[in-house]
């Protein structure tokens, strides 16, 4: 009996033990909540001390948050710019725990804060966007846009007091919903359509203009080296006549011979039959030396 009850009290004292005891890792910071009232924090930013804790059983509950940096990813959600052109913007948040007493009392757990993110983000993408065309959301202005976006989140976040800190806010995606892109890429194509059109046709009449200038060009080249063929022909040949009436004048005789001799080789080729009478005039050097 008496070893049964040793039993008993030393299984009870373990499981008092066991509830009055409890493990917070550097990842981790704790909340202490006694009878649903939070009463404090262990290991909170500020005040490091992880390891083994102790806490009142059965009254005391131990409620663990994270203590590094969280992230909140949103779902895409349309937006309407400055330009009434409706966007799908695509957003996240990284925040992080540095109060946990007030993070407890204002949104319980990471479900109530990313609720609450939630709306957050969303009134402070909605409220920058509206007031930027969709031009400059899409490809303008993204840095400063993130930025406006993440001043507001913070001041909000500050101003409700909720016992976290905004590490960082990024827009992922920032476009124009399928149906509306597909009607602005078709338009955009038309466009670049037109406007290759009306390049091929100036390149087509540059390219007419050139060709043109060109034949022109050559057809005046041409007509200017046939003249300047002509005069140096007719100067060749005024030269000649020259040469030829200085030589017929120095020796007539030998200069109808060396004429004849050259019409001769020019009008009977080798092998060439011909038949004319033995007095013609045109060989009358075969008839006598003198060609008399």
């Amino acid at each position: 009996m008496i070893r049964t009850l040793g039993i008993i009290i030393l299984v009870v004292g373990v499981f008092i033990g066991l509830q009055s005891v409890y493990t917070v890792s550097e990842r981790e910071q704790a909340l202490l909540v006694r009878l649903g009232e939070p009463v404090g924090a262990v290991n909170q930013p500020g005040q490091e001390d992880p390891g083994l804790h102790f806490k009142l059983p059965f009254v005391m509950d131990v409620v663990m948050f994270d203590k590094r940096n969280l992230e909140f990813d949103m779902q895409p959600e349309e937006i309407q710019a400055a330009d009434q052109v409706r966007l799908v913007v695509d957003a996240f948040l990284r925040y992080r725990i540095t109060n946990p007493l007030r993070f407890y009392q204002t949104v319980t757990n990471e479900a109530g804060a990313q609720a609450r993110l939630r709306s957050i983000m969303d009134d402070s993408l909605r409220g920058v966007i509206a007031s930027i065309p969709a031009n400059d959301v899409i490809s303008g202005q993204r840095a400063e846009l993130m930025v406006r976006v993440r001043s507001r989140v913070e001041a909000q976040v500050a101003t409700q007091d909720l016992g976290i800190e905004v590490v960082d806010v990024r827009i992922l995606r920032a476009d124009l919903p399928q149906q509306i892109a597909t009607r602005v890429f078709d338009r955009m194509r038309s466009e670049r359509q037109q406007e290759a059109a009306r390049i091929r046709a100036e390149g087509d009449q540059e390219a007419t203009e050139i060709r043109a200038d060109a034949s022109r060009q050559a057809t005046i080249i041409v007509a200017e080296a046939r003249a300047e063929s002509d005069r140096l022909r007719g100067a060749g040949d005024a030269r000649r006549n020259q040469i030829y009436a200085l030589a017929y004048n120095r020796d007539a005789e030998f200069f109808t011979f060396y004429r004849s001799m050259l019409a001769y080789e020019e009008a009977v080729p080798d092998g060439t039959p011909i038949v004319i009478p033995p007095d013609s005039e045109f060989f009358r050097y075969f008839r006598t030396q003198a060609g008399e």
